[in-house]
């Protein structure tokens, strides 16, 4: 072998070029060789370092932005929308006002099987994992790309903050929000917050929102009553609503049946449902009719009239009530509610004939019904159909309620102690003079002298008798021997509000001039039917809000209003109504029964108020044009000459009584009766006070005059200081203790000048006297008796 140096191989990849340089004294490294051909393309494995150092710099930096800028907004104004949920008092749905159907509530109020479905057809792992799940949203994303569909891999979480945050666009920019919303709500709230959430919020169909709104809507339960089997299709619902409602989408049963079993196996899976349990399942179909959650039929009025109590009694403001959220369980009956209904489409609405009757288009009905020992109100009717006649009748004040006006009067006689102008205590069986347009006597505002029904007179006829009758003549002078502002007073504390249009202390008080809803007319001979004991009616059970805040309800408070022999009296006479009067064909129901009659001035309304010893309940037939909302009389409705409450509201009462207490024990009357009651009293020679006769409690003697009603008989007579009339003729007697001076009446005859009496009672028309107990001296003489054209006719009323 040479000992000269041998050449060296190049190395693989070598390519000839400058010769290599060696190291420099200082030891420098040589130049690396530069990269040529492909290998230029691919970045070193520091440029891949830098790069991924660089990304994660940059991605942490961003997600520390993100956090930092994003923040969680207020609710949307979508999600915070709810229903008001008005129920009847087994908890049936009676409506639900508002646009949006969601009622919220809590996670406890939802069914474990519910939850678990949910979880099992959304987001299995939810209780263990993170807020997001970058897996799933990759995966979701590659899935659409491949067009197998838009999935939205999104945890429970993320759909929370979609459905109660942000809006349902597809914009990058609400993803990145809704990233970041989701993992600060995750630090913020629990998970079973958030879930609670999230079934609130979920769409389902059917104009459903939430869980709860769903239950009801597809199988007319609440979301605690839910089982695997029902929940589980609910859960299947949330993936695809509108497909997956197999009532209105038969031909996607099949896909809807896949997606319930997907969500059952996954219960399985989790150890949620048993396999037993889950072997024997079958598919729930949903109700293909649910209970109607509108406004149509009775259910507006309900939803109207209990909203105006929640503000006028001021348990719920309206703007709170605007946001929705309450659930409202009344106090009305549900069957008692359909009874109703039945009882005026079976003895009213189906004898109309609206084509050939014009008469038969005003007719409206309106009802209420009490149970007197609790004051709740039960059932009411308020028209046809509210989408059809808005005003709710049960509680509209502007028709006269007539005759069921006068049992207030005797009421009050009793409660008073009140006697007649001879000094007579008033009992059933006191007799008065029941001619026809007999002037009454005692009153110091003119004179009145009201017309009975048909132009009967009656004769000396006893209180029960006149009751049974409807006499008009003697209840205008009981008003009077009473005091009429007693009567006012007696029948506010019954139950008639205060403000009640028309309620005026004068005689005409008595033949029922004041304009009382149907609702307070119930209440007021409820407090009849429960002895005189007075509590103010409710129409509420109890409230929530939310699922979960209890809306506190004011006390309610009785006191006895009037006596119990007062009531209990009332009651022994208006039971003759029912068995010898105007209201025979109350005996429908049944049951013992007291109850009175009432027509409105010119047959406009026709009324019936009756009770049992379980039930108050009033009815009342109207007349109104259903164009320009006026009053208008019924004659010739339902082919009758007249329409009075003896016919079709009494009749309506009886049907629905029996009904309604069908089942329930009979129960008669228990009743305390006034000490006398029994004992006829009847006049010396005349059966009431004479014409010049002075009031023993006002003073002021008797005159003739005109009332100054307006002519036609259309408005009923007033105060006498509103009628706007004639001034009265001069008193025929002067104040107390002076001599009698005579005055001749406006249109009647001249009245004679009669002595100073030195005491009793004044017999005779043409003699002076004092009456019974003081008072101005009286005269006798020939009282006018003429009156306006309408307070003769306003006294047409039975």
């Amino acid at each position: 072998m040479s000992d000269e140096p041998q050449p060296q191989q190049p190395n693989e990849g070598w390519a000839p070029g400058e010769p290599q340089a060696a190291q420099d004294e200082g030891g420098a490294k040589p130049e690396r060789p530069r990269r040529t051909g492909w290998r230029r393309l691919v970045p070193t494995w520091r440029v891949v370092l830098g790069a991924c150092v660089i990304v994660v710099l940059l991605a942490a930096g961003g997600f520390f932005l993100g956090y930092q800028l994003v923040k969680i907004p207020p609710a949307n104004a979508l999600a915070t929308q709810q229903a008001n949920v008005y129920l009847y008092a087994d908890g049936s749905v009676i409506a639900r006002d508002g646009e949006v159907n969601r009622e919220n509530v809590t996670l406890d109020q939802i069914s474990e099987d519910a939850r678990y479905a949910i979880l099992a057809a959304e987001d299995r792992d939810f209780y263990t994992e993170s807020a997001v799940d970058p897996k799933a949203m990759l995966r979701a994303a590659w899935n659409t790309a491949l067009g197998k569909g838009k999935q939205s891999g999104s945890t429970i979480t993320q759909q929370y903050v979609k459905n109660y945050y942000l809006r349902q666009e597809q914009t990058v920019t609400r993803k990145v929000k809704e990233f970041f919303i989701a993992i600060k709500l995750d630090r913020e709230q629990s998970k079973d917050k958030i879930l609670e959430g999230y079934l609130n919020t979920s769409f389902f169909g059917r104009n459903a929102y939430g869980i709860q709104a769903a239950a009801q809507a597809y199988y007319g339960m609440d979301a605690k009553d839910l089982d695997a089997g029902r929940a589980a299709y609910l859960a299947a619902l949330v993936n695809a609503p509108s497909q997956y409602d197999v009532v209105a989408h038969p031909e996607n049963r099949r896909a809807a049946e896949a997606r319930w079993n997907y969500v059952l196996d996954g219960m399985v899976t989790k150890g949620w449902l048993s396999r037993s349990e889950r072997a024997g399942m079958k598919f729930p179909m949903p109700k293909e009719t649910t209970i109607s959650t509108g406004l149509s039929g009775q259910r507006g009025y309900i939803v109207r009239i209990v909203q105006d109590y929640l503000v006028q009694n001021e348990i719920v403001d309206e703007a709170s009530l605007d946001a929705g959220g309450y659930r409202i369980t009344t106090t009305l009956h549900k069957d008692k509610q359909d009874a109703f209904v039945k009882a005026v489409d079976d003895q009213l609405m189906s004898k109309l004939d609206k084509k050939n009757r014009k008469v038969d288009t005003y007719v409206r009905a309106g009802g209420a019904a009490i149970d007197p020992k609790t004051g709740e109100v039960v059932a009411m009717y308020n028209g046809i159909d509210y989408v059809k006649q808005y005003t709710p009748n049960a509680t509209r004040r502007d028709f006269q309620v007539g005759s069921t006006f006068k049992p207030f009067v005797f009421t009050a006689a009793v409660e008073h102690g009140s006697r007649t102008q001879d000094g007579r205590p008033i009992t059933p069986n006191t007799i008065y003079d029941g001619t026809n347009k007999r002037p009454v006597q005692g009153w110091s505002g003119g004179s009145y002298a009201p017309e009975n029904e048909d132009q009967v007179s009656y004769g000396d006829v006893t209180v029960r008798e006149a009751t049974d009758k409807s006499v008009n003549s003697v209840y205008a002078q009981m008003a009077v021997d009473v005091g009429s502002d007693k009567v006012k007073e007696t029948a506010i504390d019954l139950g008639l509000p205060a403000t009640t249009p028309e309620l005026y202390p004068s005689p005409s008080i008595a033949l029922g001039v004041a304009q009382a809803s149907v609702l307070d007319m119930a209440e007021a001979y409820a407090t009849l039917a429960n002895h005189g004991k007075h509590g103010t009616y409710t129409m509420i059970k109890k409230i929530t809000k939310d699922g979960k805040e209890t809306v506190e309800l004011p006390e309610r408070r009785t006191r006895q209003a009037v006596s119990r022999e007062a009531a209990d009296t009332t009651t022994a006479v208006l039971r003759s109504v029912v068995q010898n009067g105007t209201a025979t064909a109350a005996q429908a129901a049944g049951r013992p029964a007291a109850g009175k009659t009432g027509t409105a001035e010119e047959d406009t309304a026709a009324w019936f108020a009756g009770y049992t010893p379980d039930l108050a309940t009033v009815v009342s037939v109207m007349g109104q044009d259903p164009v320009t909302a006026a009053h208008k009389s019924l004659y010739g409705a339902m082919g009758l000459d007249r329409v009075n409450g003896g016919g079709a509201p009494a009749e309506i009462w009886a049907q629905f009584t029996r009904d309604a207490l069908e089942g329930e024990p009979v129960a008669d009357f228990d009743l305390r009766i006034q000490a006398g009651a029994d004992q006829p009293q009847a006049p010396a020679t005349e059966p009431s006070g004479t014409p010049g006769t002075d009031d023993p409690a006002e003073g002021d003697a008797a005159t003739g005059g005109d009332t100054g009603d307006t002519p036609g008989g259309e408005t009923p007579d007033r105060t006498p200081d509103q009628s706007g009339g004639d001034t009265p003729g001069t008193a025929d007697g002067g104040t107390t203790g002076g001599p009698a001076t005579g005055g001749t009446p406006p249109e009647g005859g001249a009245a004679d000048t009669g002595g100073t009496a030195d005491g009793g009672t004044t017999d005779d028309p043409a003699t002076g006297g004092t009456p019974p107990e003081g008072g101005a001296t009286g005269t006798g003489g020939t009282t006018g008796t003429t009156t306006g054209t309408g307070a003769q006719n306003a006294s047409r009323r039975q």
